[in-house]
């Protein structure tokens, strides 16, 4: 490991808490110019470290940037096993890991970058990644005798994830449009992509890649103009290690959720923060578009829908847009 990066896990462990020159020289097992020299690299990458005569090198406890260290000190024995990397830009972090998996990676290395400029959503569509303001992470997993509809619950299990770790943190009511959509104050902030490979032989999941962006905070001038009736941001100001927190926060409880031998907590939970059960939605399918209105999610994660015929149908896929009221539609 760099002197950099031994340097970042020793203040990002005591952020707030002043340490000599010579105190993290010890500690490091480096020279004084190390220190300064680590001190100043860490600096040019955006990381405000105070320095005081006679204190030492304090990190500053408003900073908010993504790093492993910053990641790690918050995470719980669940995680124990995750390989985390931590990238300032790449096209698609579903992609990087693909790539890892087919190269044989094992199970939990996770990869978040701090923009994505090729980043996907559902139905090939594209999800707006700025630099500086998100959250975008995709984690490798090789679930053991999965079929294909037992992989449908990556995304459920991501989606109840997000919502609970969107409200620790921020102290506030998130909801999930079913499927994989997280809803804070009425605007979309999160979304979720699981794409999976199959063994030919067994029919089973080979792996997943589980893909979640977060809208942490609102980019500097807004959204784009096709995104800022319906996108908004987890926090409407900036917060204290608020990325790490929140990535931390998420990775926590999806692992608890993925390595649990129970799964009906979780179904129960995404059941009650569905924002659509009782709405009348439009179902968008590639026949056509139907309308009806949500009665429940089941206990396979499927939504139940009554169409305008009155045919009940459950729907594991697909796409719905949800009308609300007069003021808001997608």
């Amino acid at each position: 490991m760099k002197t950099k990066d031994k340097l970042l896990s020793l203040l990002e462990e005591n952020r707030g808490s002043y340490f000599s020159g010579e105190e993290i020289a010890e500690k490091l097992s480096v020279t004084r110019a190390a220190v300064w020299k680590a001190v100043k690299s860490l600096r040019e990458e955006g990381y405000q470290i105070d320095a005081v005569q006679n204190k030492g090198y304090c990190l500053a406890v408003q900073t908010d940037i993504l790093s492993s260290q910053g990641i790690r000190k918050y995470l719980g024995p669940v995680c124990k096993d995750l390989e985390l990397e931590i990238l300032a830009e790449v096209d698609s972090t579903n992609a990087w890991i693909r790539q890892k998996a087919a190269v044989g990676a094992e199970e939990g290395c996770t990869i978040i970058a701090n923009e994505q400029t090729c980043g996907k959503g559902r139905w090939g569509r594209s999800f707006y990644s700025p630099a500086g303001t998100g959250i975008y992470m995709s984690i490798l997993l090789r679930p053991q005798g999965w079929s294909p509809e037992k992989a449908v619950r990556l995304t459920t299990m991501a989606a109840v994830s997000a919502c609970e770790a969107a409200e620790e943190i921020s102290g506030e009511k998130a909801e999930i449009k079913w499927v994989n959509d997280i809803y804070m104050r009425g605007k979309k902030v999160s979304g979720i992509l699981t794409e999976a490979s199959f063994s030919l032989e067994s029919g089973c999941v080979d792996y997943a890649v589980l893909g979640i962006g977060f809208n942490v905070y609102k980019p500097e001038g807004g959204f784009p103009e096709e995104l800022k009736h319906t996108a908004g941001a987890v926090f409407d100001s900036r917060q204290n290690d608020g990325k790490n927190r929140l990535a931390a926060e998420f990775l926590n409880r999806f692992m608890q959720y993925y390595t649990a031998r129970d799964m009906s907590e979780y179904k129960s939970r995404y059941r009650e923060r569905s924002m659509v059960i009782g709405k009348e939605i439009s179902v968008v399918l590639p026949g056509g578009s139907k309308k009806g209105v949500a009665l429940d999610v089941d206990e396979e994660c499927r939504l139940v829908v009554r169409l305008e015929d009155g045919k009940l149908e459950r729907l594991s896929s697909g796409e719905i847009s949800i009308r609300v009221n007069l003021d808001f539609a997608e």
